[in-house]
């Protein structure tokens, strides 16, 4: 089998000896070439070439923004019976798609993991979404989460490492200046009347929607990498709204309802309109302000080894 490993070097929790201890391993049971990603859309491309080049296996050691990148490099001539296999060692803060995979956090044994499902040829297919043609493997949104991750990409441009204590803040900044604004998204799913007035809009491609720290968030709790995608939105920013459906999302025990909240499990597609341009992000990557975002998802789209 050959492989390539895909390493961020500047992702959260990748070291030079994590890399080399999962280069090390890896060569010992498969053809391993390793490319250390320097730029934007590094990731994608080394992916891509891979798949021309006939590799079987490309591994993602990063965030879920290299895991992203890796996903969208394999996938970049369409859903193929040729595209490589991906594995993935989480390597970043988040890593929501390696843990809703029930990969470990710990890079280690997330390793020793990996191995034992080359060697015994396990593997399973995973359906992904995609968000105006970029794929994602967990989560998309438009508004409110955006403008927390736009915040965030801020600050480590400045040379800030993210945190959750971080997130945390820059959600609560944004939160205000969320309130008093008039609702700008409608929502559009195949079969029903438009939904309007809407502030935010979560779309799911697995449950959970991602985690504040070791704490799973449930906005859609019937989404799954089996299944279409989950639709959230939010049709009040009062205070009191907010912090019961925030309860709802971090309680394992009850799912998100009532009158102010739009959730829709299972959808094969969903246009977003804003009146005015909004922020976009998937899987934690912001892709700047729109006016329309078309959701669509595919099932069974790429292999993975887990």
């Amino acid at each position: 089998m050959r492989a390539l490993l895909v390493v961020n070097p500047q992702a959260t929790s990748t070291t030079s000896g994590v890399r080399d201890v999962l280069a090390h391993a890896l060569a010992s049971t498969v053809r391993l070439e390793v490319a250390e990603t320097d730029y934007r859309g590094h990731a994608a491309d080394a992916a891509a070439r891979a798949m021309d080049d006939g590799v079987d296996l490309v591994v993602a050691l990063g965030g879920d923004g290299t895991v992203n990148e890796v996903v969208n490099g394999l996938l970049r001539r369409g859903v193929r019976d040729d595209v490589p296999a991906l594995g993935v060692v989480p390597g970043g803060m988040g890593n929501v798609f390696a843990r809703a995979l029930g990969m470990p956090r710990d890079p280690v044994e997330a390793t020793h993991q990996l191995l034992t499902a080359i060697e015994e040829g396990r593997s399973r297919r995973v359906g992904l979404g995609r968000a105006n043609g970029r794929w994602f493997t967990f989560n998309a949104g438009v508004g409110w989460d955006a403008d927390v991750i736009a915040g965030v990409e801020r600050l480590r441009a400045r040379g800030h490492e993210a945190s959750a204590a971080r997130y945390v803040r820059i959600a609560v900044a944004n939160y205000f200046r969320l309130v008093g604004r008039r609702p700008r998204i409608t929502a559009t799913l195949p079969g029903r009347e438009p939904e309007t007035g809407l502030h935010l809009a979560f779309v799911s491609n697995t449950d959970p929607w991602t985690y504040l720290g070791r704490r799973p968030l449930h906005v859609n709790p019937g989404a799954s990498f089996d299944g279409g995608l989950g639709v959230f939105g939010l049709r009040s920013t009062a205070l009191p709204t907010v912090l019961r459906h925030l309860g709802q999302v971090i309680s394992s025990k009850r799912e998100p309802k009532g009158r102010a909240v739009l959730r829709v499990d299972d959808v094969p597609s969903v246009v977003v309109r804003c009146a005015l341009p909004t922020g976009l992000q998937v899987d934690g990557d912001f892709l700047g302000h729109h006016t329309t975002i078309e959701f669509s998802a595919t099932r069974n789209a790429l292999q993975v080894v887990v």
